[in-house]
């Protein structure tokens, strides 16, 4: 008797979810959450101002590496991604001209997501479709339902933490507010600049500017953390829960307070620094920054593991965040250790969330973390989500096998969008659909008890939200 294979449609109601089970978890539990985005990089003055987008291309191709990417390794040339002199339709051309190249790229699945959840588009996007779906995107987008405060609202999102420097006047953060905007836009503490000695100058400016924004004059080390104190309680009072540190990798060398001070003075009196000193004041300022966080009761991110600005004559001609960032190889297991350790020593290590770029050090994060569980906060040690190249289907899959076998998934905090773009949140989705499709084939393979199925229903509502929601005291 011959076996009669069933062709699933792309993109229907059970996208990603292979088996009755993975289904009925999504459906009946992950799908109806709400959404907590406790990490991106929306930019406040368009939920404050509720702007309007003139078009898809400013609302989907904007700020968007990528995609950049993608359109580079098409041969579309530089002008269609990043340049002034391109039209709006001719940008989104050249994009739609790439879509159909991206299969097996999570960009394929994002980009048709967003269409169907956005604009209600089901059409693939590609050069016979793209002057329909662009027409029919911009119409939309004129309307009063597709408003950046609105966007929000149609994904059901509760809670956004934006990503602020110390020097941030968070003024949209406090307009937003006092709007009576009913979702929250909290700010997050983002201290990279005081900790980056690579350039006198640039140091030297920030410094400078740290002082005007707090009213206190910097003449040394001290001054600088009174400085970083006052405007921590600046952001306390808007709201803020979490910190986020983007390094490269973690720093954990022996220094004196003496040594931090010296190291201070010389380069804010513009000389440059060696390479010991530099990781001697990197290491003092994380566990600053750490015992800061502590006192507050916030939860500290570590996002780690990037080399960025690898193309010198783009970056000259671009800047950062435009597409030319990699996954690094770095050897951190033993620093990590050791600046985890010396905060839990003195029992001053608060909440934690640790993102790895490398999946090479997934079971290394996974066993990290468990370390430093003490007991007093479910989950308070949290292996991130997959970040940044890693936020697509096999890379959560990884971070989810990882996590389930070395530590407790069911204690996990779940997704973020990461992104600057009000239709990523489709990401959460794809991230649920994932989860239950794990979850549902153990089930049906017999690796978890279908008895069980209420408690693991629960565990996906968790993850998916309650856990978010409780962890940050949302």
């Amino acid at each position: 008797m011959k076996n009669t294979v069933i062709m699933k449609n792309f993109l229907d109601e059970n996208f990603l979810l292979q088996t009755q089970t993975a289904q009925k978890l999504y459906h009946e539990h992950a799908a109806k959450q709400p959404i907590i985005d406790y990490h991106c990089h929306l930019n406040p003055s368009m939920v404050a101002n509720d702007h309007q987008f003139k078009s898809i291309t400013e609302a989907w191709l904007g700020g968007d590496h990528y995609k950049w990417r993608a359109m580079r390794t098409n041969g579309i040339d530089e002008k269609y991604c990043t340049g002034k002199e391109a039209t709006d339709w001719e940008k989104f051309e050249k994009w739609a001209e790439t879509v159909p190249y991206t299969m097996r790229n999570p960009l394929y699945h994002w980009t048709h997501l967003e269409l169907k959840t956005a604009f209600g588009i089901e059409k693939l996007l590609s050069p016979k479709t793209a002057r329909e779906i662009f027409d029919e995107c911009n119409a939309k987008l004129q309307s009063p339902d597709y408003t950046a405060r609105n966007l929000m609202r149609k994904y059901k999102v509760e809670t956004v933490c934006t990503t602020d420097d110390p020097v941030d006047t968070l003024e949209y953060h406090i307009k937003t507010k006092n709007d009576g905007f009913e979702i929250k836009m909290l700010p997050t503490w983002r201290p990279d600049k005081a900790m980056a000695v690579e350039s006198p100058v640039s140091f030297r400016a920030y410094v400078e500017e740290l002082s005007k924004v707090s009213e206190i004059t910097i003449a040394a080390f001290d001054d600088m953390i009174l400085a970083l104190r006052k405007r921590q309680d600046f952001f306390a009072e808007q709201g803020c829960k979490l910190s986020d540190h983007g390094i490269e990798e973690f720093y954990a060398e022996d220094y004196t307070d003496a040594e931090i001070k010296a190291i201070f003075t010389k380069i804010y009196g513009g000389r440059e620094l060696n390479h010991e000193e530099i990781l001697k004041f990197k290491s003092a300022m994380m566990v600053i920054f750490a015992e800061m966080d502590w006192e507050k009761g916030w939860t500290q991110q570590f996002h780690y593991g990037a080399i960025r600005n690898n193309n010198t004559r783009l970056f000259n001609q671009l800047g950062p965040d435009t597409g030319f960032d990699s996954i690094g190889t770095f050897n951190t297991a033993k620093a990590l250790s050791k600046f985890l350790n010396r905060l839990d020593i003195n029992n001053q290590l608060t909440k934690t969330i640790l993102y790895n770029l490398n999946p090479a050090d997934n079971e290394m994060i996974a066993t990290m973390i468990g370390n430093f569980q003490d007991g007093t906060v479910a989950g308070k040690i949290q292996f991130g989500s997959g970040w940044w190249f890693l936020d697509q289907k096999d890379g959560m899959e990884k971070q989810m096998n990882s996590l389930s076998v070395l530590g407790l998934l069911s204690r996990f905090v779940g997704m973020l969008t990461d992104s600057r773009s009000f239709l990523s949140y489709p990401r959460h989705e794809y991230f649920r659909r994932t989860l239950c499709n794990l979850i549902g084939n153990d089930v049906e393979n017999g690796l978890l008890p279908h008895q069980e199925i209420d408690f693991i229903g629960k565990m996906v509502e968790d993850i998916s939200y309650n856990n978010a929601r409780n962890f940050f005291n949302f």
